[in-house]
């Protein structure tokens, strides 16, 4: 089945896609066990590595061989430092991204189960880096093929989709959460890839494939999909769905699995092209975010295009 949604041909833009949203930076805790409240836990190995909703979907969109754009803003300290120059390696242009003055970087802290893999999320985020509509840069954010934000700052976000679909690009949203404007962000988003618990909680349907039926009449995206972690996805296409199922790797870290997968998407339809089959985008995603869970860290573990082609062929990739 085709992907219903328009897509600027090769050449078209400066860049493939851009991504508007979170960057952080990540203080990785593995434990053996995860703490229960009260208890004191020994750490088996502490990292601190780049994160971030948006940036790590375009580290994902590089890597796997695709121009990509970063836009966002940074903290002026080292680990803002740290950030800026993680994305730069990965080829990831951050030229239209802002130094907050003052401002530390975003911080998440991660406790990883090393048995599963699981984690939990503690954040927190200077107020000098939070985007208003007005502090969107028009140019940039319609200087892709595809735009992608992610919905922490959901007026900031619709207001960038609207620029961007005004300059011809396609949008895609990564939705974790139900926050005050995100039915505005969302009426502006031709692909809507959403957590597994979001559709049940915006709409109050239980049953996920008919909360992804409601998603689609309320906001008429071409492709509506939630990540489903180890059982892969589940994607409403018209009136078909499309349920993918995951790759079994040896998931050492489940964190950015979500972020990858839409950078996966992003990359697997850049390659289809116009004709691209969603079928086979959502198998390409799902892979991506498979390979990356290999690895501590949101983004080390992130494939290249010739890891993920092997693990689409049934081989097991080595990681570089």
């Amino acid at each position: 089945m085709r992907l219903p949604v328009p897509l600027d041909p090769v050449g078209n833009k400066p860049f493939d896609a851009v991504g508007l949203g979170l960057n952080t930076t990540d203080l990785l805790a593995v434990v053996a066990d995860h703490p229960a409240p009260g208890s004191k836990v020994p750490i088996v190995e502490l990292a601190s590595r780049p994160g971030g909703q948006a940036a790590s979907a375009m580290t994902a969109v590089s890597r796997l061989g695709w121009a990509a754009r970063y836009v966002g803003r940074f903290g002026d300290d080292e680990n803002g430092r740290v950030g800026q120059a993680s994305l730069a390696a990965d080829g990831v242009d951050i030229s239209a991204c802002e130094i907050m003055p003052g401002a530390t970087n975003a911080l998440s802290v991660v406790v990883v189960d090393q048995c599963s893999g699981q984690r939990t999320v503690l954040w927190s985020r200077h107020p000098a880096l939070a985007l208003a509509p007005a502090d969107v840069p028009v140019e940039a954010v319609g200087s892709g093929r595809v735009l992608l934000v992610d919905c922490h700052e959901t007026a900031a976000a619709a207001a960038a989709a609207r620029h961007a679909r005004a300059a011809g690009a396609a949008t895609v949203v990564d939705v974790e959460h139900v926050r005050p404007g995100v039915e505005e962000l969302l009426a502006e988003i031709d692909v809507i890839i959403t957590a597994q618990e979001f559709p049940t909680a915006l709409t109050g349907q239980a049953d996920l494939g008919r909360a992804l039926q409601i998603l689609r009449a309320s906001f008429g995206a071409g492709v509506v999909c939630t990540t489903l972690g180890a059982e892969g996805s589940l994607a409403l296409v018209g009136g078909t769905e499309i349920r993918t199922p995951g790759f079994r790797v040896d998931v050492v870290d489940t964190t950015g699995a979500g972020d990858v997968f839409r950078g996966g998407f992003i990359a697997g339809w850049l390659s289809g092209g116009a004709g691209a089959d969603v079928e086979d985008v959502l198998r390409y995603a799902n892979a991506v975010a498979a390979l990356k869970c290999r690895v501590l860290g949101a983004r080390a573990g992130i494939p290249t295009r010739a890891e993920v082609e092997a693990l689409l062929r049934g081989e097991t990739p080595r990681h570089r």
